[in-house]
């Protein structure tokens, strides 16, 4: 897999002017102010790749190969806002929610000096959705691909979610270019092939076709222990994908990454990651891959996040585990100033 070329949204940075020699397609970014432009009510359509969805920053694509298809990996890059401090944090979204959602993290970093590098990974966000197998060793490997073309040899990583468990298998590939690593409700934790039942591809597409939009709010309310009016975009993007021409790929992509994480576990190899990390979890957090596949006594038992995290930090050779009461999936949106505090702590000790 070789990165061949770059295409970028809005090119600002002096230091890049050179990627409009490589463009294929120039499109128009907004700033974050604009971000929050979905609506409840909102019941159109949208792009397979968000076309028309804002991201708070420029968004570059990166031409990639992934199981012998040419592929568009989605990312921003986000200079300090404040004098540079030297080093990168790379930002990894979750299952259910595009880069896009880092939007105040970013900032945040930006402005105490950090290059900020965002990527929507493949199948995922603004990033081509190709309807083949998904790997973790694959992700990462695209993700160090990126890296390499911006020139980041070292980075910390934050990763959420499905990101985790991304960032996981990187620190394991390339532990030399990560600094530190912060895991921030992954999923993965636990081994989900033991309580949930297999499902086939074509299983797990069928289910996808059937979202209705109020299946959808009731899904994306459960990342939330305190749900915002806010947060609803999210799931308007998940909605919105299910109206559109190309929704059987979208269904076809939620099944592939939905196998991706039942089957290819991280937890056993969490003691091999020797790197300084911190897991950060909301304490009401009881997110896991097929929980509405299963029993509810047997659902009960999936996401004790808690649990499942202390026993996690306890594994692997340099982990702080910090709990968020009163949290659930998501807390850099949840509770932003308490993920941020514990965040800068981590990132500043010596």
């Amino acid at each position: 897999m070789s990165a061949s070329e770059i295409e970028e949204d809005n090119v600002t940075n002096p230091h890049r002017k050179q990627l409009l020699l490589l463009a294929a397609t120039i499109l128009l970014s907004a700033p974050a102010a604009t971000f929050a432009q979905t609506a409840s009510s909102d019941q159109e359509p949208i792009g397979i790749g968000l076309e028309g969805f804002v991201y708070p920053y420029p968004v570059q694509y990166l031409l990639l190969r992934m199981e012998g298809e040419d592929v568009k990996l989605a990312f921003m890059d986000v200079e300090p806002s404040a004098p540079a401090n030297g080093k990168t944090v790379v930002l990894m979204h979750g299952r259910n929610f595009p880069g896009a959602y880092w939007k105040d993290t970013i900032h945040w970093l930006s402005a105490r000096g950090y290059r900020v590098v965002v990527p929507d990974q493949i199948g995922f966000g603004k990033s081509s959705k190709p309807d083949v197998p998904h790997s973790f060793h694959v992700h990462a490997y695209n993700t160090k691909q990126l890296l390499d073309y911006l020139g980041v040899k070292q980075a910390t990583f934050v990763a959420h979610s499905i990101g985790g468990m991304i960032a996981a298998r990187f620190a394991l590939m390339y532990p030399e270019h990560v600094e530190r690593l912060v895991l921030e409700d992954p999923i993965g934790l636990e081994d989900y092939r033991s309580k949930v039942p297999f499902a086939t591809r074509d299983e797990l597409t069928a289910e996808a076709r059937k979202q209705t939009r109020a299946a959808i709010d009731t899904f994306m309310q459960g990342f939330f222990a305190n749900w915002k009016p806010e947060f609803q975009i999210y799931a308007d993007i998940q909605y919105r994908w299910t109206l559109g021409p190309e929704s059987e790929l979208i269904a076809r992509t939620a099944a592939q990454t939905y196998t991706m994480a039942y089957e290819q576990t991280v937890v056993y190899e969490l003691p091999l990651i020797k790197l300084p990390t911190l897991l950060i979890v909301g304490d009401k957090d009881r997110a896991a891959i097929g929980r509405n596949r299963v029993t509810p006594e047997v659902r009960a038992t999936l996401g004790l996040y808690p649990e499942l995290a202390s026993k996690a930090a306890q594994s692997m050779p340099d982990c702080k585990l910090v709990l968020i009461a009163d949290v659930g999936h998501v807390p850099h949106l949840e509770a932003p100033e308490q993920f941020q505090e514990q965040l800068l702590r981590f990132l500043e000790q010596k």
